[in-house]
């Protein structure tokens, strides 16, 4: 994703930003789960963006052992310039075709991402992004 770029962020670490954004104090075991990494992984992609300042951990009321994730306001910022981008790419990406082509392609696009998404390694709750070209 080019755009990432642009922001010195990779389709990885947004993809961590968006979760911890959507779903605040997720540990790092969830978040892998979420984003479809393995642990050893996640937690490489949460140090870079710890050193970036966009994420904190901070210690579970319930159990001071698990750290919870949380955007900084530097990463909330940061997301929602990233989230601004990808938005413009993805109407650039469809600006060839008409409105009601547009509707027909998200439509086949939804269904294709819906009917696997069983097969996922993280399947997930599907909603919000990919109508937002249309």
């Amino acid at each position: 994703m080019e755009e990432c770029g642009a922001f010195d962020l990779t389709p990885v670490q947004y993809a961590a930003l968006t979760a911890i954004g959507l779903q605040p104090d997720v540990d790092a075991t969830r978040l892998s789960q979420l984003i479809a990494l393995d642990r050893s992984t996640t937690g490489s992609v949460l140090e870079r963006l710890e050193a970036k300042a966009l994420v904190v951990r901070v210690p579970s009321a319930q159990d001071r052992r698990v750290k919870l994730l949380r955007l900084s306001e530097a990463g909330h910022a940061l997301l929602r310039r990233v989230d601004a981008a990808v938005e413009r790419a993805q109407r650039r990406i469809v600006a060839p075709l008409r409105p009601d082509e547009r509707k027909v392609f998200i439509r086949l696009l939804t269904q294709l991402v819906e009917s696997n998404n069983a097969l996922s390694r993280a399947p997930a709750a599907l909603g919000g992004r990919l109508d937002s070209a249309a």
